[in-house]
């Protein structure tokens, strides 16, 4: 117990670290040491990355991802979990299930995570949990909306479609390469003594994971950060809000101004800006107001837990998510930072360069880039427009939109954890050859990409 109470600690100290680092302060920032070593700077960004990590996403997702997948383990029983997702269910209603489950769950890779390992932990196929985890990132309601306006129709049809037919195919695949590994799996779940009858009916436990699940997707409602900005001279222009410190915002403009590119990132003083307030959508609304829903979940949670749950079960509960916790919290976290490490060595442009063409090279660099760097939800649409902008061909867009919010290096060291090295490997190789094949198809069909309206028309627009 002394043990567990000292990882408990460790855990604690590296996200109040990560959480409250002064990164604003002078001697942390780029701009006021300008001959700083290009290594030195990337720790410092790889620090920032992992804040805003901390910030924005460990409570308000990744917490409460690794409750609902200790409630899974929990409450959720085998028989349940082997009807649909198991061996004996049909590949049909598996595979359905699975491949559409991200139009439900509006969260991202991190969120997905402990789900999968939860899942696959009490029973499910490795081929629908596979299924799964590759397209429930991908296509939530609100990024295949932002896809489809931001990047155009044409893309956001493709991403839905691409997500869910290679989201079938691949866990088609998986099942099929590790057979014999995967029946030896499922004889053992199926040999395994039947737990003790739930004290509850299913619909208990359903509704206590609906209620977890609800107060996830609100706790991690995602602002597009589409934003109109006034300056002191009366100048108005939209942007959209990329980091803010306690003095600075860093703003990606939507269109030219202050002797700036459309789509250039600018550093601007808090003291420069008289007004800066979101541009008003359902997206935005919901978003003022995401912690009254939450804490609505929440004491909704709290009261059934009290109300249904007996001692033992909610230690059980509390258990299976330490556990969770042990497993996926450092690899997140060191997975987060050496991506901020990684991206700061890498401009954009040259990233954008190297992706100019729709030809196999092209697509494979894209791929390969999307599993590798991390895109928290949403923000994979405005990093692709800048990067389109800057030069890369629309199949590689493609291909790095299927392969980026289902993959990471933080999701890949978490993966390998919960299903070992061999079966990663084919699985993010597969990821790689389904995004390289689907963008240069798409760029065959789309050679010349077009963007819909600009965002700052469509946002406005009454």
């Amino acid at each position: 117990m002394i043990r567990e109470w000292k990882i408990f600690a460790a855990f604690l100290a590296i996200f109040l670290f990560a959480y409250f680092v002064p990164l604003a302060t002078p001697q942390f920032s780029a701009d006021a040491n300008p001959n700083a070593a290009k290594v030195t700077g990337a720790i410092v960004e790889a620090f920032v990355l992992l804040q805003w990590y901390a910030r924005n996403h460990t409570l308000a997702c990744v917490v409460p991802a690794l409750f609902i997948a200790g409630a899974i383990t929990t409450f959720l029983s085998k028989e349940s979990v082997l009807k649909h997702l198991g061996p004996k269910a049909s590949k049909t209603e598996a595979y359905s299930v699975a491949s559409v489950s991200g139009t439900v769950l509006a969260v991202c890779s991190c969120s997905v995570l402990p789900m999968f390992a939860g899942i696959y932990r009490i029973g499910a196929g490795l081929g629908p949990a596979a299924c799964f985890l590759y397209a429930g990132p991908a296509i939530n309601v609100l990024a295949i909306f932002l896809t489809a306006r931001v990047l155009g129709f044409e893309l956001g049809v493709a991403r839905v479609i691409g997500a869910m037919v290679f989201g079938v195919i691949i866990g088609l695949l998986m099942a099929l390469l590790f057979r014999r590994s995967e029946d030896d799996r499922n004889q053992a779940t199926l040999a395994l003594p039947d737990p003790p009858a739930t004290k509850r009916p299913l619909w208990q436990s359903a509704t206590l994971l609906a209620a977890m699940l609800a107060f996830l997707i609100f706790s991690d409602w995602f602002n597009p950060g589409d934003k109109q900005v006034q300056l002191a001279d009366g100048t108005k222009f939209p942007a959209t809000l990329q980091y803010e410190t306690e003095t600075s915002y860093d703003l990606r403009l939507q269109e030219a101004v202050l002797g700036h590119e459309a789509s250039e990132v600018i550093r601007l003083g808090k003291s420069e800006i008289t007004q800066i307030e979101d541009v008003d959508t359902w997206v935005t609304r919901i978003h003022h107001v995401r912690w009254y829903l939450a804490g609505a979940m929440g004491v909704l949670v709290a009261v059934m837990s009290l109300v249904w749950l007996d001692r033992a079960e909610f230690g059980e509960w509390m258990g299976n998510t330490w556990e969770f916790s042990k497993l996926l919290v450092p690899l997140l976290f060191g997975g987060v930072f050496v991506v901020g490490f990684l991206g700061a060595l890498v401009p954009e442009k040259q990233v954008a360069a190297l992706m100019g063409d729709n030809s196999l090279t092209s697509n494979l660099i894209a791929s390969v880039v999307g599993c590798l760097f991390y895109f928290a939800t949403l923000t994979e649409v405005p990093i692709l427009e800048a990067l389109m902008k800057a030069g890369m061909a629309s199949g590689p867009a493609l291909a790095l939109l299927l392969a980026g919010p289902a993959l990471s290096l933080p999701s890949i060291l978490v993966i390998r954890k919960v299903i070992g090295d061999g079966k990663t490997a084919v699985f993010v190789g597969l990821v790689v050859v389904m995004a390289t094949i689907a963008g240069m198809g798409y760029g065959a069909m789309y050679p010349v990409h077009t963007t819909t309206t600009p965002i700052a028309v469509v946002v406005n627009a009454p």
